[in-house]
């Protein structure tokens, strides 16, 4: 019974700190080129949505405030990296960078020379990171959000955010019609 108990212990270590050396991944990707002009970075922190969270919605009139504070909720953070200079270079960089393989791919699209891949990360049940790459040769966005995600609140969310690169999740749409 102690060796079961040390060996679940190692188990869920080991699971604890793969996970955090493939966030840590993430992060010090965006950090790189965080202060890099040739980059537009957007960041919403974990706790700038817990105060959008603790809104009372009730007091608002505004249907689209309403509809950005229902997805927010769910959300812990947001991360946004896009250029248009070398993007090609920064994609493959980014795919070299953060294993993917730790990420079940949602979607993938290849046509005239972009590379589109949705990648998620779930429990089952519930998304918990969502992952976008976008490179070609005209632009590089790479869009992290961590949270309880729901894909069409997300969409919606991005439309009225209107953030750079995230009118490819349109493209989930037509693979649902598919």
């Amino acid at each position: 019974m102690k060796y079961l108990l040390v060996l679940m212990i190692s188990l869920f270590s080991f699971m604890g700190t793969t996970y955090a050396q493939q966030e840590d991944a993430i992060s010090k990707y965006f950090d790189k080129y965080m202060e890099d002009d040739a980059f537009t970075v957007v960041y919403l922190s974990p706790k700038l949505f817990q105060l959008l969270g603790k809104l009372d919605i009730e007091e608002l009139n505004d249907h689209e405030a309403e509809a950005i504070l229902e997805v927010v909720e769910d959300l812990k953070s947001l991360r946004v990296l896009t250029t248009d200079e070398n993007a090609l270079q920064y994609y493959n960089e980014a795919v070299k960078t953060i294993n993917t393989k730790d990420y079940e791919i949602l979607l993938t699209v290849r046509d005239e020379g972009e590379n589109v891949q949705f990648l998620i990360k779930d429990d089952g049940n519930t998304i918990n990171e969502l992952l976008l790459l976008v490179g070609g040769e005209d632009e590089f966005v790479m869009v992290s959000f961590v949270g309880n995600i729901d894909l069409d609140k997300i969409s919606h969310l991005a439309k009225k955010l209107d953030v750079d690169g995230v009118e490819h999740l349109d493209k989930l749409d037509d693979r649902d019609k598919n």
